[in-house]
């Protein structure tokens, strides 16, 4: 055994819908699959995701996918921020099992997350880790292609993020 396989923590990741969706808009939902050891959806965001039209690319992929549907107890204080269902029940997950970590995006969310300690990681996140396992070849033509279908991603961080990890240049 190397040193990297010593190092490598297992990855448990509790997911929300923008991850899901913003990947599978570019056919790239099994990412997630490949990169943690487990994964478990909250039904929050099943029901946020099937919500939306049948043929919505996160839809599908939801409904022939292994992903465990979990039932969450909604944690008192992550309540008390007023979040939406969906990362409500992400973070209570996350908050409540040690190794755990919130794959979110939303902003309020992700400031939750910090002020509480539980480990998070985004959909830019995902795709960096994507790369930096070789799992992908590049991660800057998906983070274009995510812009594309309308994800704000702020240049500067995409930049300082691709040439710090991948040593990738953004355009």
């Amino acid at each position: 055994m190397n040193s990297l396989e010593k190092s490598k923590m297992p990855e448990h990741w509790v997911v929300n819908a923008s991850p899901i969706i913003v990947l599978a808009k570019i056919n790239q939902q099994d990412i997630l699959l490949a990169l943690a050891d487990e994964i478990v959806v909250p039904q929050a965001v099943v029901d946020e995701i099937n919500a939306g039209p049948t043929s919505d690319p996160a839809r599908i992929f939801l409904a022939s996918s292994p992903l465990p549907i979990v039932k969450v107890n909604v944690n008192p204080i992550i309540q008390a921020w007023d979040l939406g269902s969906g990362e409500t029940a992400v973070l209570s997950y996350a908050f409540e099992r040690k190794g755990w970590k919130a794959v979110i995006d939303d902003g309020a969310a992700r400031r939750c997350a910090q002020a509480l300690d539980i480990p998070m990681i985004g959909a830019l996140g995902v795709i960096l880790k994507a790369r930096q396992t070789r799992l992908i070849p590049e991660a800057a033509p998906l983070l274009k292609a995510l812009r594309d279908q309308g994800f704000r991603l702020d240049d500067r961080i995409i930049r300082q993020a691709l040439k710090q990890l991948t040593g990738e240049e953004w355009p």
